[in-house]
């Protein structure tokens, strides 16, 4: 688990210190793959997409004016922006992100914005650093699949949402067996595919955790979209290279060709042999928590 937790850590972290935005025609490209319009992607800072989503969840979380909405794992704070001016002055859009790199880089975006709203905080998605009852909906894109234990995920949203809150969720979830070549290789692990349960241990999962009027919906979006982004795993843009990946993952990002393979190289090389989209979905998460 620690294994995957730095190379997951490292991966991102990389990705964080790049110059991948919006002004790629690949990043773009990936983004509205996924459901987000030109239009909301020229209406926050450029540096806040990367190329990392599965989904839009802010474009079916219904936001409302004075809510406060927690997106866990925010990255470089794509899914807080679009949700601030939906929640408006008196609300709170609030990022959870484990890399310091993609806080520090969140926390440039939303000074370059001129956004009041919204915060940044770092920490892990399985011990979110907020008070119980404090949330009125929780919004994360393509990062709950990364999460070694999703059971304390999912016991940790239903702890922040107030009584009766809501959780909209873009993510990965299998609807068959993948083949044991990306089961078990760490590259699919970090590229969002190998993380992923199945969508029927996900519905469980959540019922278990205490929310009611769970629906999970296969979105039908192309997991192939990913290779429009050249180097999408992290790898071997300048400061990607200063990132040292090598010393977490033995996999490494930007080691010589004869000493190992790019993580990306091997997630396009799998991509490239197995259709995903025949044993995995991008999906849309809806729950409630209970009233009472």
């Amino acid at each position: 688990m620690a294994e995957i937790q730095n190379a997951v850590k490292a991966k991102y972290g990389a990705v964080a210190e790049s110059t991948l935005s919006s002004n790629d025609a690949g990043v773009k490209a990936v983004a509205e793959a996924f459901g987000y319009s030109a239009a909301e992607l020229t209406s926050i800072p450029a540096e806040a997409n990367m190329g990392l989503s599965c989904g839009n969840p802010t474009a079916t979380a219904n936001l409302r004016p004075g809510e406060v909405v927690v997106d866990l794992g925010s990255g470089g704070g794509l899914d807080v922006f679009l949700a601030a001016p939906q929640i408006g002055p008196t609300g709170k859009a609030i990022g959870i992100d484990m890399t310091a790199a993609m806080i520090e880089r969140a926390r440039a975006n939303a000074e370059k914005g001129g956004y009041t709203n919204v915060e940044f905080h770092l920490g892990s998605i399985d011990n979110i650093p907020l008070p119980d009852a404090s949330a009125d909906c929780v919004i994360s894109n393509c990062v709950l699949n990364l999460v070694p234990d999703k059971p304390a995920v999912f016991r940790e949203i239903a702890r922040i949402l107030k009584p009766g809150g809501r959780m909209a969720v873009s993510d990965i979830a299998l609807k068959g067996d993948l083949p044991e070549a990306i089961a078990s290789s760490l590259a699919a692990y970090v590229g969002c595919i190998a993380g992923a349960i199945r969508i029927d241990a996900y519905r469980e999962e959540l019922l278990k955790a205490g929310f009611e009027y769970v629906e999970i919906v296969d979105s039908g979006s192309d997991l192939n979209a990913y290779k429009k982004v050249e180097n999408q795993a992290g790898c071997c843009s300048p400061a990607m290279e200063e990132s040292n990946l090598f010393a977490v993952v033995q996999e490494t990002c930007c080691a010589p060709e004869s000493t190992a393979t790019t993580l990306h190289e091997d997630l396009t090389a799998l991509l490239d042999t197995y259709d995903v989209n025949q044993a995995a979905a991008s999906v849309k998460v809806y729950a409630i928590k209970p009233r009472t």
